[in-house]
Protein backbone atom coordinates (compact mmCIF):
# COMPACT_ATOMS: atom_id res chain seq x y z
CA UNK A 1 0.00 0.00 0.00
CA UNK A 2 1.49 3.41 -0.63
CA UNK A 3 2.90 5.33 2.30
CA UNK A 4 -0.12 7.97 2.39
CA UNK A 5 1.10 9.90 5.53
CA UNK A 6 3.72 11.38 3.00
CA UNK A 7 2.03 10.99 -0.02
CA UNK A 8 -1.18 13.14 1.05
CA UNK A 9 1.21 16.16 2.62
CA UNK A 10 -0.39 18.17 0.63
CA UNK A 11 -3.57 18.61 2.55
CA UNK A 12 -3.74 20.23 5.92
CA UNK A 13 -5.14 17.83 8.40
CA UNK A 14 -7.57 20.42 10.55
CA UNK A 15 -9.27 17.46 12.27
CA UNK A 16 -12.54 15.90 11.82
CA UNK A 17 -14.97 17.89 9.54
CA UNK A 18 -18.95 17.76 8.79
CA UNK A 19 -19.72 14.57 7.16
CA UNK A 20 -20.13 15.11 3.70
CA UNK A 21 -18.51 18.50 3.36
CA UNK A 22 -18.06 19.03 -0.50
CA UNK A 23 -15.13 21.01 -0.38
CA UNK A 24 -13.54 18.06 2.21
CA UNK A 25 -14.15 15.56 -0.48
CA UNK A 26 -12.96 18.37 -3.56
CA UNK A 27 -9.60 18.83 -1.31
CA UNK A 28 -9.29 14.87 -0.89
CA UNK A 29 -9.79 14.81 -4.84
CA UNK A 30 -7.55 17.12 -5.82
CA UNK A 31 -4.59 15.98 -3.54
CA UNK A 32 -5.27 12.30 -4.26
CA UNK A 33 -5.06 13.18 -8.42
CA UNK A 34 -1.70 15.28 -8.38
CA UNK A 35 -0.18 12.42 -6.64
CA UNK A 36 -1.75 10.26 -9.66
CA UNK A 37 -0.50 12.58 -11.81
CA UNK A 38 2.65 13.04 -10.60
CA UNK A 39 3.39 9.20 -9.70
CA UNK A 40 3.70 9.39 -5.89
CA UNK A 41 0.72 7.15 -6.54
CA UNK A 42 2.19 4.47 -8.85
CA UNK A 43 -0.50 2.41 -10.61
CA UNK A 44 -1.36 -0.68 -9.09
CA UNK A 45 -1.08 0.95 -5.90
CA UNK A 46 -4.15 0.22 -3.04
CA UNK A 47 -5.66 3.03 -1.54
CA UNK A 48 -7.13 2.99 2.48
CA UNK A 49 -10.66 4.72 2.97
CA UNK A 50 -9.96 4.37 6.47
CA UNK A 51 -6.00 5.55 6.00
CA UNK A 52 -6.92 8.79 3.88
CA UNK A 53 -9.00 10.12 5.87
CA UNK A 54 -7.08 9.80 8.81
CA UNK A 55 -3.94 11.86 6.90
CA UNK A 56 -6.58 14.23 5.43
CA UNK A 57 -8.26 14.81 9.32
CA UNK A 58 -11.97 14.12 7.81
CA UNK A 59 -14.52 11.39 7.96
CA UNK A 60 -14.77 8.54 5.79
CA UNK A 61 -17.75 9.53 3.95
CA UNK A 62 -15.59 12.95 1.74
CA UNK A 63 -12.89 9.91 1.30
CA UNK A 64 -15.40 7.65 -0.19
CA UNK A 65 -16.95 11.02 -2.37
CA UNK A 66 -13.23 11.56 -3.63
CA UNK A 67 -12.81 7.85 -4.97
CA UNK A 68 -15.87 7.70 -6.66
CA UNK A 69 -14.92 11.28 -8.39
CA UNK A 70 -11.15 9.64 -9.12
CA UNK A 71 -12.71 6.53 -10.24
CA UNK A 72 -15.24 8.59 -13.06
CA UNK A 73 -12.32 10.36 -14.19
CA UNK A 74 -10.77 6.96 -14.89
CA UNK A 75 -7.54 6.91 -12.20
CA UNK A 76 -8.52 4.30 -10.15
CA UNK A 77 -10.72 1.19 -9.77
CA UNK A 78 -13.18 0.41 -6.38
CA UNK A 79 -13.30 -3.30 -6.22
CA UNK A 80 -16.36 -4.19 -4.07
CA UNK A 81 -14.88 -6.19 -0.88
CA UNK A 82 -11.31 -5.81 -2.45
CA UNK A 83 -10.53 -2.44 -1.79
CA UNK A 84 -9.89 0.59 -4.30
CA UNK A 85 -6.88 0.80 -6.64
CA UNK A 86 -4.84 3.20 -8.51
CA UNK A 87 -5.41 2.33 -12.65
CA UNK A 88 -2.71 0.74 -14.48
CA UNK A 89 -2.07 3.12 -17.94
CA UNK A 90 -4.15 2.17 -20.36
CA UNK A 91 -2.53 1.98 -23.85
CA UNK A 92 -5.12 2.11 -25.41
CA UNK A 93 -6.72 5.36 -23.92
CA UNK A 94 -3.59 7.01 -23.99
CA UNK A 95 -3.72 6.91 -28.12
CA UNK A 96 -7.95 7.32 -27.88
CA UNK A 97 -7.29 10.74 -25.60
CA UNK A 98 -4.97 11.81 -27.63
CA UNK A 99 -6.96 11.36 -30.98
CA UNK A 100 -9.32 13.29 -29.48
CA UNK A 101 -7.49 15.66 -27.66
CA UNK A 102 -5.33 16.79 -31.06
CA UNK A 103 -9.40 17.32 -33.20
CA UNK A 104 -10.36 19.68 -30.23
CA UNK A 105 -7.38 21.60 -29.89
CA UNK A 106 -6.78 21.64 -33.18
CA UNK A 107 -9.92 23.78 -33.70
CA UNK A 108 -8.80 25.82 -30.76
CA UNK A 109 -6.17 27.06 -32.04
CA UNK A 110 -7.42 28.07 -35.28
CA UNK A 111 -10.12 29.61 -34.02
CA UNK A 112 -7.53 31.73 -31.35
CA UNK A 113 -5.30 32.70 -34.42
CA UNK A 114 -8.46 34.44 -35.89
CA UNK A 115 -10.50 35.75 -33.41
CA UNK A 116 -8.24 35.80 -30.27
CA UNK A 117 -7.55 39.33 -28.77
CA UNK A 118 -4.31 40.36 -27.95
CA UNK A 119 -4.31 40.91 -24.24
CA UNK A 120 -5.33 37.13 -23.64
CA UNK A 121 -2.75 35.79 -26.66
CA UNK A 122 0.30 38.24 -25.02
CA UNK A 123 -0.21 35.64 -21.92
CA UNK A 124 0.75 32.53 -23.92
CA UNK A 125 4.50 33.76 -24.51
CA UNK A 126 4.20 34.97 -20.81
CA UNK A 127 3.41 31.07 -19.81
CA UNK A 128 5.91 29.69 -22.10
CA UNK A 129 8.80 32.23 -20.68
CA UNK A 130 7.62 30.76 -16.83
CA UNK A 131 7.81 27.30 -18.25
CA UNK A 132 11.33 27.85 -19.38
CA UNK A 133 12.21 29.56 -15.59
CA UNK A 134 10.49 25.90 -14.06
CA UNK A 135 13.32 23.98 -16.08
CA UNK A 136 15.89 26.07 -15.29
CA UNK A 137 14.51 25.81 -11.43
CA UNK A 138 14.20 21.99 -12.11
CA UNK A 139 10.84 22.36 -11.03
CA UNK A 140 8.63 19.72 -12.94
CA UNK A 141 5.47 20.10 -11.12
CA UNK A 142 5.55 23.23 -11.96
CA UNK A 143 6.27 22.73 -15.77
CA UNK A 144 3.12 20.74 -15.81
CA UNK A 145 0.77 23.21 -14.50
CA UNK A 146 2.08 25.51 -16.55
CA UNK A 147 1.69 23.27 -19.47
CA UNK A 148 -1.85 23.24 -17.92
CA UNK A 149 -2.21 27.08 -18.30
CA UNK A 150 -0.49 27.12 -21.26
CA UNK A 151 -3.31 24.90 -23.54
CA UNK A 152 -5.62 26.34 -20.83
CA UNK A 153 -5.10 30.15 -22.35
CA UNK A 154 -5.67 28.64 -25.85
CA UNK A 155 -8.90 28.32 -25.61
CA UNK A 156 -10.01 31.50 -23.50
CA UNK A 157 -7.88 33.18 -26.89
CA UNK A 158 -10.66 31.46 -28.68
CA UNK A 159 -13.73 32.12 -26.24
CA UNK A 160 -14.37 28.01 -25.99
CA UNK A 161 -13.21 27.57 -22.27
CA UNK A 162 -16.03 24.75 -22.48
CA UNK A 163 -13.45 22.71 -25.00
CA UNK A 164 -10.74 22.63 -22.67
CA UNK A 165 -13.11 21.31 -19.90
CA UNK A 166 -13.90 18.59 -22.63
CA UNK A 167 -10.45 17.82 -22.67
CA UNK A 168 -9.55 17.66 -18.84
CA UNK A 169 -11.80 15.32 -18.91
CA UNK A 170 -10.27 12.75 -21.05
CA UNK A 171 -7.23 12.97 -20.42
CA UNK A 172 -6.39 11.30 -17.42
CA UNK A 173 -4.26 8.27 -18.91
CA UNK A 174 -2.66 10.91 -21.37
CA UNK A 175 -1.44 12.63 -18.20
CA UNK A 176 0.28 10.16 -16.74
CA UNK A 177 2.27 8.77 -19.89
CA UNK A 178 3.23 12.32 -20.38
CA UNK A 179 4.53 12.69 -16.82
CA UNK A 180 7.03 9.28 -17.25
CA UNK A 181 8.14 10.30 -20.78
CA UNK A 182 9.46 14.41 -19.74
CA UNK A 183 11.79 14.18 -16.69
CA UNK A 184 14.44 15.12 -18.67
CA UNK A 185 15.84 18.42 -19.80
CA UNK A 186 16.03 17.74 -23.33
CA UNK A 187 12.54 16.67 -23.37
CA UNK A 188 11.45 19.72 -21.81
CA UNK A 189 13.01 22.03 -23.97
CA UNK A 190 11.50 20.16 -27.07
CA UNK A 191 8.12 20.96 -25.18
CA UNK A 192 9.07 24.26 -24.78
CA UNK A 193 9.93 25.31 -28.35
CA UNK A 194 6.54 23.71 -29.32
CA UNK A 195 4.50 25.48 -27.48
CA UNK A 196 6.97 28.81 -28.57
CA UNK A 197 5.96 27.31 -32.11
CA UNK A 198 2.52 27.54 -31.26
CA UNK A 199 2.35 31.05 -29.56
CA UNK A 200 3.89 32.22 -32.57
CA UNK A 201 1.39 31.42 -35.11
CA UNK A 202 -1.78 32.25 -32.69
CA UNK A 203 -0.23 35.48 -32.00
CA UNK A 204 0.63 36.16 -35.91
CA UNK A 205 -3.08 35.16 -37.05
CA UNK A 206 -1.87 31.96 -38.55
CA UNK A 207 -4.68 29.58 -38.07
CA UNK A 208 -2.92 27.23 -40.32
CA UNK A 209 0.40 27.02 -38.85
CA UNK A 210 -1.34 27.07 -35.37
CA UNK A 211 -3.01 23.48 -36.40
CA UNK A 212 0.13 22.21 -37.83
CA UNK A 213 1.98 23.12 -34.77
CA UNK A 214 -0.69 21.36 -32.36
CA UNK A 215 -0.83 18.21 -34.67
CA UNK A 216 3.65 18.34 -33.95
CA UNK A 217 2.96 18.65 -30.25
CA UNK A 218 0.39 15.65 -29.74
CA UNK A 219 2.75 13.16 -32.30
CA UNK A 220 5.55 13.35 -29.53
CA UNK A 221 3.25 11.43 -26.96
CA UNK A 222 2.03 8.40 -29.53
CA UNK A 223 6.01 8.31 -30.77
CA UNK A 224 6.91 8.07 -26.77
CA UNK A 225 4.77 5.91 -25.89
CA UNK A 226 6.24 2.59 -27.07
CA UNK A 227 9.48 3.48 -25.38
CA UNK A 228 8.01 4.41 -22.29
CA UNK A 229 6.00 1.45 -22.10
CA UNK A 230 8.40 -0.71 -22.99
CA UNK A 231 11.26 0.81 -19.96
CA UNK A 232 7.76 0.56 -17.29
CA UNK A 233 5.71 -2.46 -18.52
CA UNK A 234 4.80 -3.01 -15.15
CA UNK A 235 2.60 0.40 -14.78
CA UNK A 236 0.55 -0.01 -18.56
CA UNK A 237 -1.91 -2.37 -19.60
CA UNK A 238 -3.22 -3.41 -22.86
Amino acid sequence: MANLSVALTDGQSQGPQHRGNPSNAHRIYVVLKRRIFNLGLLPGSSLSEADVAKNMGVSRQPVREAFIKLADAGLVEIRPKRGTFVRLISKREVANARFIREAIEVAVARRAALEGQRAEIVQLDQLVKAQERAVRNANLGEFFELDENFHRQIAICAECEVAWGIVENLKAQFDRMRYLGQPNPGALADVIAQHHAIAQAIEAGNADDAAAAITRHMADVLDSLPRISASRPELFVD
